[in-house]
């Protein structure tokens, strides 16, 4: 018996990837051969380690019988494997058995507690919550030595969107393996326009994924991590917004803005070229620094590449009762001195949000005025989680205060250089403003 499985090149990597990484995530647009490239993967692996136990899941029953359960009826030779449909459990004549499994609930987990497992797959991963993945990676265990791995397949979108966003697409380059506390994790991104036998045999596929809501066709269509349910900064495109690194010429302008408190230090340098186009090209984000710590830290980073202003919230100014100080004074003693920004939040979102919405640039192409280097990781990986507040529609909601830290030091960056219709009293009176500050330290 000889079985020919044609693949496409990020199926096969996906496939090649099991004795390279601990966990990978195959995922994008929709039509992408997410699903046939993770039965494909089982079916190799089973074949080539005999007595392997693999487990392939998806949320619930009917979706799971709907689809991989009947692809791989399909797909499998029937010469040496036999599925039983009361167990739900697929055996090869190696003895390779493939466990079809779901997790309807939280505590579904908990059916698998005593399970052993070489190779754990989940079939729209943003379907499952982080507590069920990180639970049912305790089943990866045996005593053979074959490669292990959590092999994962999805779209964006989902009640998982942001911890898998988090857990995959933030931490890097895709295609590359990135070791996480000692977990090699690589992510795969796939496009529907890959898969040659759909764009051939249903060429109005892609036209009716461009019918879809805003929200749906980026996600669908063009695999894009960056938006979610309630996006407040609907103008972010990650193709848009983050550039590679660059020499920061000496001529141009150069700001920090910080949001500053013990739970967390998110600092950023920002450069306006000639143009009037930002750059935010460093940032520092720490958490559990003391104001000398903080003041040391940001001196450190910047070294003799030092803004003409820092610019920091207005709640930096009201004294402490232990010294009688405010904390600018005290980043003052440590050689910081602070401009006072503006806590208007709302016309702040507005200011930022005109500084990422893309427009025609000085050489006719669309661009944002406000860019950010690939290598500030934590703003490109929180600024496109914020959503509207549900008491205010005009403003960020907070309720997940971790995401708001990088976004509120841009906000006040923003705040104080606000970009105008070029209207010369309010530049010059913007001017003054800097002048005087520099010169008097008001």
């Amino acid at each position: 018996m000889k079985t020919e499985i044609l693949l496409y090149p990020k199926q096969k990597q996906f496939i090649d990837s099991t004795e390279k990484a601990d966990e990978v995530l195959y995922g994008g647009a929709a039509g992408g051969g997410k699903s046939y490239g993770q039965l494909c993967d089982a079916l190799i692996y089973a074949v080539n380690y005999p007595k392997s136990r693999q487990l392939i899941l998806r949320r619930t029953l009917p979706e799971l019988e709907k689809s991989l359960i009947r692809v791989s009826l399909g797909l499998f030779p029937k010469e040496i494997y036999k599925y039983s449909e009361s167990r739900h459990t697929g055996e090869f004549v190696n003895g390779s058995i493939i466990d079809f499994g779901y997790c309807d609930s939280e505590t579904d987990v908990y059916r698998y507690q005593s399970a052993e497992y070489d190779v754990i797959r989940f079939d729209e991963l943003t379907h499952f919550t982080e507590q069920m993945y990180l639970y049912l990676m305790s089943r990866l265990r045996g005593t053979s030595d074959f490669p292990r791995a959590m092999k994962s397949s999805t779209n964006p979108g989902g009640i998982g969107h942001s911890w898998v966003k988090g857990r995959f697409i933030d931490i890097g380059e895709p295609g590359k393996i990135h070791e996480i506390k000692g977990c090699k994790r690589l992510f795969i991104p796939a496009t529907v326009f890959e898969n040659k036998a759909l764009m051939r045999n249903d060429p109005d596929y892609v036209k009716r994924l461009k019918n879809l809501s805003e929200k749906d066709r980026r996600q669908l269509l063009d695999g894009d991590w960056d938006t979610n349910e309630g996006q407040y900064f609907s103008e972010w495109r990650r193709e848009l917004h983050v550039c590679e690194p660059f020499v920061i010429p000496k001529d141009w302008r150069r700001y920090f803005a910080m949001d500053y408190g013990l739970d967390m230090l998110a600092g950023y340098w920002i450069a306006v070229d000639p143009f009037e186009n930002a750059y935010v090209y460093r940032e520092i984000y720490q958490s559990g620094l003391i104001i000398s710590e903080a003041a040391k830290a940001i001196l450190e980073l910047q070294g003799n590449d030092v803004p003409e202003i820092y610019i920091a919230p207005p709640d930096m100014w009201n004294r402490r009762q232990d010294t009688g100080k405010s904390v600018a004074e005290l980043f003052l003693d440590f050689g910081i001195p602070l401009f006072k920004a503006s806590n208007d939040r709302v016309q702040g979102w507005y200011c930022l949000k005109e500084w990422l919405h893309p427009r025609t640039d000085e050489f006719g192409e669309k661009k944002p005025k406000l860019r950010i280097f690939a290598n500030c990781t934590e703003v490109i990986r929180t600024l496109p989680s914020l959503v509207f507040d549900s008491r205010n529609p005009n403003d960020v909601g907070d309720r997940v205060h971790e995401y708001t830290h990088a976004a509120d030091a841009l906000r006040y960056w923003a705040s104080a250089r606000p970009m105008f219709s070029k209207a010369a009293e309010e530049e010059d009176e913007f001017e003054n403003e800097m002048e005087n500050f520099l010169i008097y330290g008001i």
